[in-house]
């Protein structure tokens, strides 16, 4: 087994494979960034168009050849494949071209591994690494030798000692076992976290609650530190940071707003992460709101967008309110491609969140979406009561008010989202006049 799938300082050759019929991007830019997030430096690319999967090399023996005389000609140290591999075409492709081999999802969940920070992004980190190398051990192993028990009367038999002796088991099977068993405990220590991070989300359904989700370095944390002033990091590089944040944000009087960032997304983001990062993901899942936060600068747009529009179907979130908005509108240098995406995405909301361009009118309609339309409503309630009439100046536009002996009777403008908190407040009389 590989130690280490570190690609850290080494010389990348990158190759993609395309089956004909399949909607595939048309370069290797993704890749590209994901191995110099990786901190490889990519010295050569390497496409090809298949008819077939080749079952030992995925492409092609000749293709394999011409990859291995690169390998040589280059100096590589890693050839990384945008495709996703069978342990037994890593290990034939090793063979012939005398350099390491990596997949897509092992590049991710390297990535991943580098960037954790927090015990439980490193337990999701382990546990999805695990879940991917499990099914794997058969071909990845060159020990697979038996371990015999001393009274075999073997060389390898010799070896062994009292407590060993017995029909011996393959070094498969111990491994499998012991990697089973590191799953099982990594799940149940999950849980735990998991179980306290679902009350701690829970706990703030009084709260409307919008989420940042979207392309990986699309500018999701930019914008909630534009929003909320959280001081997440930034950087210019693919899954700068993987532990969710949540800010209170207030963007009117009266108006308190949960807003969660997300773990970023990417194409054929491999299904072991989004199962171990699904307690993470539940911010999305409970959300009021979701902002999809788009790179309109970037060339590959649209099949961004349908990327994260198909991650969050996976994860339950397919029939969520979502707010697209177009981020890094002071980048672009063609507004023609950015006139057309407007176009077929009439409600989405401009904004450039580095210069704060758009800020404004994307608070207005976060707003509205937290009002839910509004309502005029006539409030009657006693004079005692005043968390009615608390409420009622942090969270509307009074109107009018009339003061009786026994009761005080308010016109007020307001969200209609808000009702249930009203009614929670027992007012004696409430009248809806308009809306």
């Amino acid at each position: 087994m590989r130690q280490t799938l570190r690609v850290r300082k080494e010389r990348a050759i990158l190759v993609a494979a395309a089956l004909p019929g399949l909607n595939g991007w048309d370069d290797l830019a993704e890749l590209t960034a994901l191995a110099e997030s990786a901190g490889a430096v990519v010295v050569d690319r390497f496409q090809q168009k298949i008819r077939k999967i080749n079952p030992s090399t995925y492409i092609g023996k000749g293709k394999v050849l011409q990859l291995a005389d690169r390998v040589r000609r280059f100096k590589a140290d890693v050839v990384i494949f945008d495709n996703d591999l069978s342990p037994a075409q890593i290990r034939e492709l090793e063979t012939m071209a005398q350099v390491k081999v990596l997949d897509r999802s092992e590049l991710i969940l390297d990535i991943f591994a580098t960037r954790a920070q927090t015990k439980q992004a490193k337990l999701q980190v382990e546990l999805a690494q695990l879940e991917y190398t499990y099914p794997r051990l058969a071909r990845m192993w060159s020990h697979l030798d038996t371990v015999a028990g001393a009274g075999g009367g073997t060389a390898a038999g010799a070896v062994g000692g009292i407590g060993t002796r017995g029909p011996g088991e393959q070094q498969l099977e111990i491994d499998r076992r012991l990697v089973s068993k590191r799953i099982s405990e990594l799940k149940h220590e999950l849980e735990g976290i998991d179980l306290r991070k679902l009350r701690e989300i829970k706990s703030r359904k009084d709260f409307f609650q919008v989420c940042i989700v979207g392309y990986t370095n699309a500018g999701k944390s930019t914008l909630l530190n534009a929003l909320t002033d959280a001081g997440t990091l930034v950087e210019d590089r693919l899954f700068a940071t993987l532990d969710t944040k949540t800010r209170k944000w207030t963007p009117s009087r009266g108006v308190e707003i949960l807003l969660s960032d997300t773990v970023g997304f990417v194409r054929n983001l491999p299904h072991q992460l989004v199962e171990s990062f699904k307690a993470t993901l539940e911010e999305a899942v409970n959300a009021d709101l979701l902002l999809h936060v788009v790179d309109v600068a970037n060339p590959e747009v649209m099949n961004q967008i349908e990327s994260v529009t198909k991650v969050l179907s996976e994860i339950g979130c397919g029939a969520k309110p979502v707010l697209e908005v177009f981020n890094k509108v002071d980048a672009l240098k063609d507004v023609g491609p950015f006139e057309m995406l407007q176009t077929l995405h009439p409600e989405a909301v401009a904004v450039s969140a580095r210069t704060g361009l758009g800020v404004d009118e994307l608070c207005r309609r976060v707003i509205q979406s937290y009002k839910g339309g509004e309502v005029v409503l006539r409030v009657t309630s006693g004079h005692a009561n005043g968390k009615v009439q608390s409420f009622l100046r942090a969270h509307g536009d009074i109107l009018s008010e009339q003061y009786g002996d026994s009761a005080v009777v308010i016109d007020v403008r307001m969200g209609q989202n808000q009702l249930p908190d009203l009614e929670r407040l027992h007012p004696d009389r409430l009248e809806i006049m308009q809306g």
